[in-house]
C-alpha cells in the first residue's frame, strides 16, 4: 500500500507531500493544479514506469528535483527517492532489485487503462530498477480503442480485449464471464438497474466478431460498442479488473507462488460520464469489488481518486472512516499551489459541499442568482437604501431565483421593516 509521496521542484509547486490513508484517498480542486499529475507520479513510484510522459522538473541553478516515496509491499517497506538526471534526461532509479506494492490499476478520465501485475511485470532478479526481463513488459499500457480491441505490441498478444474475451467467456460460461457478471453486479448503480449481459449478436457484415451486449430497462439489447459513455467506462473497468485477475491467477500458478493480497486502485475523475443516481454508489462499489471477484474478504484494497462531485462526497459520509480514509484539498493560495488534509466532517447534502471549503462556491445556485444574492445581502446591510436600488435588485432576484426560494421570506421581511415593499 503506498504511504507516502514528497515531491520537491517537480510539478505544479515547489514541494508536495502527500501521506496516503491505508483505503481510501479522495483528491479534489480546481482544474489545472496537478491532481492527476499526482495520480501519475504515485503510478511511476509504484511501478516504475510512465503511464504518459515522464513528469517534467523544474530548472534552475541549483535545484535538485527530487520524487521520494515509500509503500508496504508483500514483505517489506519500501523507502526510496529519485533524483532527476538533467543529462539523461530522465529520472534515475535506485539500483537493486524493486519492492512489490501488488496489482496496481490506473483508470485515466479519456478510458485508457494501465496494469501492473507482480507475476507478469516484476522481474526479481532485475540488475536494476526499471529494468525486466526481455519477455516481461514493464507494465500493460492500453488506449481507449486497445481496451477494447486489444494489446497486440510487435505481434505479439498480450490482451484479446473487451469485445473478443467477453464473447469467448460468455460462449463457454466459464469462471471468467461468472466473475464478470458479479463485478458487473456490484458496480451497478442499483438492484433496479443492474448492468445484465445480453445474447451475442453481430453488428455488421464488415465486422464478423460476436458482439457482447447489454440488456436495457426497456426491452432492448444493445452491442456493447453502442453503449453509453458513463456504461462504457463502468463495464471496460469491469472487464480490465476481471481480465488482470485472471491473468494473474493464470501467472501465479506458473510461478508457483501465491495470488497477491494487495489491490491499488488509481482512477482519474472517478464520477466522469456518470448519472447522480450512479455516482452515490461507485465509490463503496469500488471498495467492495475485489471481494467479490476473489471471493475473499482478506484481500487490502487501497483507492486514490480524483474528484469534482459534490453528490460523491454527500454520499460518502456513512462509510468515512477518519482512521482509513483522507480527503485532500489542492488550492491555489498566493500565487502557490497547495496540498492540505481536510479535517473530515459530515456537512450533510450536495449543497452544503458544494458552499464548504472544498469547491467554495459562495452559493449552490447560478451565477446569476448568486450575484443577486450577494447584492441583496449588501442592500439589506445599509440603511440609506433608495427606492430605485430596491427595486433593480429585487427585479434580479425575480430572474434568478424561483417563487419558492427560502430566501423570499428573508427578504420580504426586510423590506417591510425598511417601508420599502408596498
Amino acid at each position: 500500500m503506498l504511504e507516502r509521496l514528497e515531491l520537491h521542484h517537480v510539478g505544479p509547486a515547489p514541494k508536495l507531500e502527500f501521506d496516503f490513508a491505508p483505503r481510501l484517498n479522495l483528491l479534489t480542486g480546481d482544474n489545472g493544479l496537478g491532481k492527476t499529475f499526482i495520480l501519475d507520479v504515485a503510478w511511476w513510484a509504484l511501478t516504475r514506469s510512465w503511464a504518459g510522459s515522464p513528469a517534467l522538473p523544474h530548472r534552475g541553478q541549483g535545484i535538485r528535483p527530487t520524487i521520494s516515496f515509500r509503500y508496504r509491499s508483500k514483505t517489506t517497506t519500501v523507502d526510496s527517492s529519485s533524483e532527476y538526471d538533467f543529462q539523461q534526461q530522465a529520472w534515475t532509479p535506485k539500483r537493486g532489485r524493486p519492492g512489490n506494492p501488488g496489482l496496481v490499476l490506473y483508470a485515466r478520465v479519456d478510458g485508457s487503462f494501465s496494469v501492473w501485475d507482480p507475476a507478469r511485470n516484476y522481474w526479481k532478479n532485475a540488475p536494476t530498477l526499471g529494468v525486466n526481463a526481455p519477455d516481461r513488459p514493464l507494465a500493460y499500457h492500453f488506449t481507449p480503442s486497445q481496451v477494447w480491441d486489444g494489446l497486440q505490441p510487435d505481434g505479439k498478444v498480450l490482451c484479446n480485449g473487451l469485445i473478443r474475451d467477453w464473447a469467448s467467456w460468455q460462449g463457454r460460461n466459464n469462471e471468467p464471464y461468472l466473475q464478470l457478471l458479479k463485478v458487473l453486479e456490484v458496480l451497478s448503480p442499483s438492484d433496479e438497474e443492474r448492468i445484465v449481459p445480453g445474447e451475442l449478436t453481430r453488428i455488421s457484415l464488415e465486422d464478423v466478431r460476436d458482439m457482447p451486449t447489454l440488456r436495457t430497462a426497456y426491452g432492448q439489447e444493445v452491442p456493447v460498442v453502442h453503449a453509453s459513455a458513463g456504461v462504457k467506462r463502468i463495464i471496460a473497468l469491469a472487464y480490465l479488473l476481471v481480465w488482470t485477475w485472471q491473468e494473474h491467477i493464470q501467472a501465479s500458478r506458473l510461478l508457483n507462488q501465491d495470488v497477491t493480497r494487495q489491490i491499488i486502485f488509481l482512477i482519474d475523475e472517478v464520477e466522469a460520464h456518470l448519472h447522480p443516481r450512479w455516482q452515490r454508489t461507485i465509490l463503496r462499489s469500488l471498495l467492495s469489488v475485489m471481494e467479490a471477484l476473489t471471493g475473499a474478504d482478506d484481500v487490502e484494497i487501497q483507492v486514490a481518486a480524483v474528484t469534482h462531485s459534490p453528490l460523491l462526497l454527500a454520499s460518502l459520509e456513512p462509510l468515512f472512516d477518519p482512521q482509513r480514509d483522507a480527503l485532500w484539498h489542492m488550492q491555489l493560495v498566493n500565487g502557490e499551489v497547495t496540498l492540505e488534509r481536510e479535517a473530515w466532517r459530515r456537512r450533510g447534502d450536495a449543497n452544503s459541499w458544494l458552499i464548504s471549503d472544498v469547491f467554495a462556491l459562495g452559493e449552490p445556485r447560478s451565477l446569476e442568482a448568486e450575484q443577486a444574492l450577494q447584492r441583496a445581502e449588501d442592500l439589506m446591510r445599509r440603511q440609506d437604501v433608495q427606492r430605485t436600488e430596491f427595486d433593480e435588485v429585487q427585479q434580479k432576484l425575480r430572474e434568478s431565483l424561483p417563487d419558492v426560494d427560502p430566501f423570499w421570506v428573508q427578504w420580504r421581511f426586510w423590506a417591510r421593516q425598511s417601508g420599502l415593499e408596498k
